[in-house]
Formats: structure tokens, C-alpha cells, sequence
């Protein structure tokens, strides 16, 4: 009796853990932009060094194009990155600044443009008012630019931690297929560097479809899938252009 009264209690806290725990959704913005820079990292250099490998018969210049596309790509994203999200977050700061315009210039009609978002998403008119009245005397900005512009703290943009993400991730998926270069039998290399880096993607895809929550197998077909396609393709441009490197 005792013993399935722990066991209850345990389960019930268990629950209590799961429903107090923070969703998903908050682990967006970094796990995209970590995913997407690992997945590119692994892909982008075994492809390189799988053209390579394909169109010649040295190590040197398998390792070369491995090494500079891995340097190069990190660079790359870590750049991109911040530059994408950089112009995310100007617009986003711009759209502020114009709704600090309107509701000193027009607070009546941004409250009744408050109150028709919330009657859309199905409070009674009255209800809405209040609501829109209420919310704007307690802070009308915040309450504008999270229901009206929809930008809240889970989706704001964050260039650094997005450029960091994304270039350490692009490195530590790069150094995988680097390291198959340096030590796999030359003979076999495009072999090889499919193989792992197929490997490395599918775990790579099953960690982020658990971490975000989604289902791992529909995750392991994709990444599979499009992970094919870009090595498959340079390597058929290594063997029609096939060079024997001295």
C-alpha cells in the first residue's frame, strides 16, 4: 500500500514536471539556427570533399577543399545569419517606433484597433473593449506590439545568438566529414563520406526532432533525403570532370 503510494505520488509530480515545463516553442529561434547550421556544416563539406574525392586520386586536395570549405562556410553562415536576423530585428524595431507614433497620436483608434483583434479571436464586443482598455492602461505599447504586430520575446530576433549558433554549429557538423578525409582509406573516400555523413545527419535529425518535440522518424526521412541529393549530385560533377591530381 505504501509502496503504490510513493509510486503514485512519483507520477503525479512527474506530470506536475511536464505540465510546468517550458514549450517547445521557446527553443526556436536557437535550435533553428543550430540545426540548420550543423546540417549544413556536415552536408556542405562532404559534398565538397565528395566532388573532389570523386575527380581525383590524391589525398592532399580532398583535405584542402574539406578544410576551406569548413573555414569558409562557418564564416559564411555566422555572416548570413547576422545579417538576416539583423534586418529582421530593424524592421521589428521600426514597426515600434511607428506604433509609439500612432498611440500618442491616436490612442482612441489604437484601443478600438486592440478591441477588434481581440473580438476576432472570439471575445463579445463588450468584453473586447474592456479588455483592449484595460491592457493599454496597464501598457498600451506592449500590449500593441505583441497582439497587433505579433512580436513577443519567444519570436524576437537575436543576431548574435543566432550568427554564434549557426557558426559553431556549421563547425562542429564541418569537423565530421574533415575528420573522414584525414584518416578513411583514400580508395573508398566518396564511399565513405557519404556513408558517415549520412550518419551524422540522421543523428543529427533525430536529436533535433527530439529536443523540439516533433516526430524523429518523419525528421531521419527528410534529412536523409535531401542529404542525398546535394552528394549524390557533386559527385557525379567529380566524375564527369575526373582530374587525376599529381
Amino acid at each position: 500500500m505504501q509502496l503504490d503510494r510513493s509510486r503514485k505520488m512519483k507520477e503525479n509530480k512527474n506530470q506536475e514536471d511536464d505540465y510546468l515545463s517550458p514549450h517547445f516553442i521557446t527553443r526556436s529561434n536557437w535550435l533553428r539556427a543550430a540545426v540548420l547550421g550543423a546540417n549544413d556544416g556536415i552536408l556542405s563539406t562532404a559534398s565538397i570533399a565528395i566532388g573532389v574525392a570523386a575527380a581525383s586520386n590524391s589525398r592532399e586536395p580532398i583535405i584542402l577543399a574539406a578544410l576551406a570549405g569548413l573555414v569558409a562556410g562557418a564564416l559564411s553562415m555566422a555572416a548570413g545569419e547576422y545579417v538576416s536576423v539583423s534586418s529582421q530585428t530593424d524592421v521589428e524595431h521600426a514597426d515600434i517606433e511607428r506604433e509609439k507614433k500612432e498611440l500618442a497620436e491616436m490612442p482612441d483608434i489604437e484601443i478600438e484597433r486592440l478591441a477588434e483583434i481581440y473580438e476576432k479571436r472570439g471575445l463579445k464586443k463588450e468584453t473586447a473593449q474592456k479588455v483592449a482598455e484595460e491592457l493599454t492602461a496597464h501598457d498600451a505599447l506592449g500590449a500593441h506590439v505583441r497582439d497587433e504586430l505579433g512580436i513577443n520575446e519567444i519570436s524576437q530576433a537575436n543576431p548574435i545568438q543566432a550568427a554564434f549558433a549557426s557558426g559553431a554549429a556549421f563547425t562542429i557538423g564541418g569537423i565530421l566529414p574533415f575528420l573522414v578525409t584525414l584518416f578513411l582509406p583514400l580508395k573508398s573516400m566518396e564511399y565513405s563520406l557519404y556513408g558517415f555523413a549520412l550518419f551524422f545527419l540522421i543523428i543529427l535529425g533525430a536529436l533535433a526532432a527530439k529536443t523540439g518535440g516533433s516526430s524523429v522518424p518523419k525528421a531521419i526521412i527528410r534529412i536523409s533525403f535531401w542529404g542525398t541529393v546535394p552528394m549524390g549530385l557533386t559527385a557525379l560533377v567529380g566524375y564527369l570532370f575526373n582530374v587525376t591530381a599529381g
